[in-house]
């Protein structure tokens, strides 16, 4: 028997969830947690074989990434209903074995779980084309701090102010990340951090006092590569004159 712990804040979607599971006669539906401080004081006591795990605005990224070491046994799936390619190429990379949408059907539910529990990995196409036509630039702690109170709409006097810095070095730091990140200015790479914030579901209501969420990557597009509008000619070599490697001048 598959043990399964769920976490959700929709009871209802719990209670279809855990009726559908039981009637496989495979999977038992051991825990449903609707709060996060429930959840882990469950793992911290017992691991089970996939942890379900509802993406409420709560389940931040780096709440998953203290699940994950916590349960490293354990099969993590996120249950959606939409995801951004961001959090979920991110996810992937913090080793999620699947991503579920709720809109499934109840087959494809059970389906999901069967091949995550024998070892496979659950993600749907559209997700991984999309993974294709993104490039993730791994960040240093402060150099996620830096993007991240660009983000927030914070000057450089600012944001060296937060870090404990001086403003030259504020400066320094976002010249190298134009370069890293391939980005013009400052407008430019405030969207990109705003875009992966929002993914890490971990946007700071207030500074003071707070802690500074750490971008550990930005996950971007890639850049379009167009055709040129006249493509250069072939040129055509004879067959008589064909070079041939072994042959003597």
């Amino acid at each position: 028997m598959t043990r399964v712990y769920l976490y959700s804040d929709q009871p209802i979607l719990a209670m279809g969830l855990a009726a559908v599971l039981t009637a496989t006669g495979h999977f038992q539906l051991e825990g449903s947690f609707s709060g996060l401080p429930e959840l882990l004081a469950r793992l911290e006591s017992d691991v089970p074989d996939i942890l379900l795990l509802d993406l409420t605005p709560e389940l931040t990224f780096g709440v998953l990434s203290d699940i994950k070491r916590m349960v490293q046994e354990s099969k993590l799936v996120l249950w959606v209903n939409a995801i951004s390619t961001e959090l979920a190429f991110q996810a992937m990379g913090l080793g999620v074995r699947g991503i579920l949408r709720k809109t499934l059907s109840s087959e494809l539910q059970i389906k999901c779980l069967q091949k995550v529990y024998e070892g496979e990995l659950w993600f749907e196409r559209v997700l991984t084309d999309s993974f294709l036509a993104t490039k993730r630039v791994v960040l240093s702690r402060r150099e996620g701090q830096l993007i991240t109170l660009l983000a927030c709409g914070l000057k450089n006097k600012e944001i060296a102010f937060e870090l404990q810095i001086s403003e030259g070095t504020v400066k320094v730091y976002f010249s190298r990340l134009f370069q890293k990140v391939g980005v013009k200015d400052r407008f430019e790479l405030a969207l990109c951090g705003l875009k992966n914030l929002t993914a890490e579901q971990a946007m700071p209501s207030r500074l003071d006092g707070a802690p500074i969420p750490n971008l550990r990557s930005l996950v971007l597009e890639r850049p379009v590569e167009r055709p040129s509008a006249r493509p250069p000619a072939l040129a055509v070599v004879p067959e008589r004159r064909a070079f041939r490697p072994n042959a003597v001048a």
